[in-house]
């Protein structure tokens, strides 16, 4: 199993590589999250040890639950690497009071709401978090995230009342599609509005740098796209197994 992890991972750098080089960009820009929510510790490990840092996770629980088992694990195998946490789900804001001490960043917030818990817990544990605006391009009711019109209040809001939150960019799902090409028009739109945003506002808590687009399914249009940040999950580990009745 850990061979075929280690394998997978240097068969999505690939992907990623030739998707960076059709757009002319340098493939050492883009971030590889490997999105272990429902994955094991160990499968995790093997994922560390073949060269992934940042892991993502849809679940509160599942975030606080491995940190603690895998503190150890990261100390013992390097002393230069450390495996980075990112709250790429919906998060609730009864919820984020257990995260802040523990992600790097928050790539699902849609709200003033929000961001205001955020930043309060971010000041109770001495941080300031990174987080991302989640777009809903496609204006999915079954998605959370902004309506990319709604995206510029929604920063300056932020920015005007939340000091211990760092804006680093958007991120976005793009809708189930049948091709991964006709999901271009969403990676497309976000990417104008992150780069209209990152123009148009100047604040030193605003650091436009990070667009997290594209899944196991539409990676490579997201790279070809502007993406800077990609979520793979299944493209890693293997199709996840759900226990019946879950």
């Amino acid at each position: 199993m850990n061979n075929g992890i280690a394998e997978n991972i240097a068969a999505v750098r690939e992907r990623i590589a030739a998707a960076a080089a059709k757009s002319g960009r340098d493939a050492g820009g883009v971030r590889l999250v490997a999105v272990s929510k429902t994955r094991s510790a160990e499968e995790i490990q093997a994922a560390f040890e073949a060269g992934i840092c940042d892991f993502g996770e849809n679940k509160v629980q599942e975030i606080t639950s491995k940190y603690d088992i895998l503190r150890g694990f990261t100390k013992e195998s390097t002393k230069n690497r450390n495996i980075k946490w990112h709250m790429i789900g919906h998060l609730q804001r009864n919820k984020v009071k257990y995260i802040t001490d523990k992600v790097c960043m928050i790539h699902s917030v849609d709200s003033l709401r929000l961001a205001e818990e955020i930043d309060r817990r971010s000041s109770a544990s001495g941080v300031t978090m990174d987080v991302l605006l989640q777009v809903n391009a496609a204006a999915e009711e079954s998605k959370s995230g902004v309506a990319p019109g709604d995206v510029r209040q929604l920063a300056a809001d932020i920015l005007d009342r939340c000091d211990n939150i760092r804006m680093k960019g958007l991120m976005t799902i793009a809708p189930a599609v049948k091709e991964p090409d006709d999901a271009r028009v969403y990676f497309s739109e976000v990417q104008s509005l992150y780069d209209a945003v990152g123009r148009e506002f100047k604040c030193e808590r605003l650091d436009f740098d990070c667009l997290s687009m594209g899944m196991t399914h539409d990676f490579e249009v997201a790279v070809e796209e502007g993406a800077n940040i990609v979520r793979v999950g299944t493209g890693i580990f293997g199709p996840r197994v759900y226990a019946q009745g879950v």
